[in-house]
């Protein structure tokens, strides 16, 4: 999203449009975007600031903490204020700002049950540890892919073996 300061409006002026979703550049095990982020902003001029209030909305894929199932949860800022220092003239890019207002939204610790779709977030009880006693029909846990952030640690584990 780039303001032209230079033909801004004194009284602020309206932008609505999106980004698309591989503006938003995460790590393949973070989250995956799934729609444009969209934007509509009213945006005004005071002085050395430019101040921006609307929406900003974006669907992610996420991972369940709990079950490791993947599912959507929108990200919806319906009162949002970005305020941005004016050093110089010109056009100002403010999608950078967006982008971390959407991000820091994201939870840290994603359930499936808080997605856009009704689930019921459940651990598989045959792989949980808790009371058993004796031999089950599971020998490990599912693994993960070996491009989770954890492999170098499970290599380490089996090397010590």
């Amino acid at each position: 999203m780039k303001i032209d300061l230079i033909n801004l409006p004194e009284e602020g002026q309206q932008h609505k449009g999106e980004i698309p979703a591989q503006f938003f550049e995460l790590q393949k095990n973070d989250a995956r975007a799934v729609t444009p982020l969209q934007y509509d902003f009213f945006v005004q001029r005071f002085d050395n600031e430019l101040l921006l209030t609307g929406n900003l909305e974006a669907t992610f894929e996420l991972t369940c903490m709990r079950s490791l199932h993947s599912f959507e949860q929108t990200v919806r800022l319906s009162r949002a204020a970005v305020s941005h220092e004016i050093t110089e003239g010109g056009i100002i890019d403010m999608s950078e700002a967006l982008r971390e207002e959407i991000l820091i939204e994201l939870p840290t610790n994603p359930r499936c049950e808080e997605g856009d779709y009704e689930m019921k977030c459940e651990l598989d009880p045959r792989y949980l540890a808790v009371d058993k006693t004796g031999k089950t029909d599971i020998d490990t846990a599912p693994a993960q892919t070996d491009d989770s952030p954890w492999a170098a640690l499970d290599e380490l584990e089996s090397k010590d073996k």
